[in-house]
């Protein structure tokens, strides 16, 4: 049995984290490490005492599984968090600074967490393309944020 390498290690833990997530059209799981430790994990889903998504909590989400509504659409409306502002959230919660660190998640970010990421300090972000919004990947290059797809 081989040794998994860091970057290997890490997004294997985000696709566990990724099991805690509770929408209704894709689970996305990340986690924040600085100097090789774990300082945050995130998960897509309502916040804290809202109700899940898979109990009814985002009427938006609730349309747009039952084909009521375009999934692009609305947007604005959902009330679930994105699992990197999730994590993002957590360190601030935990009182983590969070520059320097490096976010490994199993979806690219969309272009609203890609602003967070990078006011954040988020000098790395390693991750897999799914998310239909390429613009995050974008915006995190131009701002100097190494991004890898693995």
């Amino acid at each position: 049995m081989s040794k998994p390498s860091w970057d290997e290690y890490f997004m294997e833990m985000a696709v566990v984290v990724k099991r805690r997530a509770d929408c209704l059209r894709r689970e996305v799981g990340c986690i924040l490490v600085k100097d090789l430790r774990i300082m945050a994990t995130g998960y897509n889903g309502a916040p804290h005492g809202i109700v899940d998504c898979s109990k009814g909590g985002c009427v938006r989400c609730q349309k747009r599984h039952k084909g009521e509504l375009d999934s692009r659409m609305d947007e604005e409306s959902c009330v679930c968090i994105h699992a990197e502002q999730n994590s993002i959230i957590q360190a601030a919660y935990l009182g983590l600074a969070t520059k320097g660190a490096t976010l490994f998640s199993t979806t690219n970010p969309c272009s609203s967490c890609a602003k967070m990421l990078i006011n954040a300090g988020i000098k790395r972000v390693v991750c897999r393309m799914e998310h239909h919004d390429k613009a995050g990947i974008e915006l995190l290059k131009k701002a100097g944020v190494k991004v890898e797809i693995k």
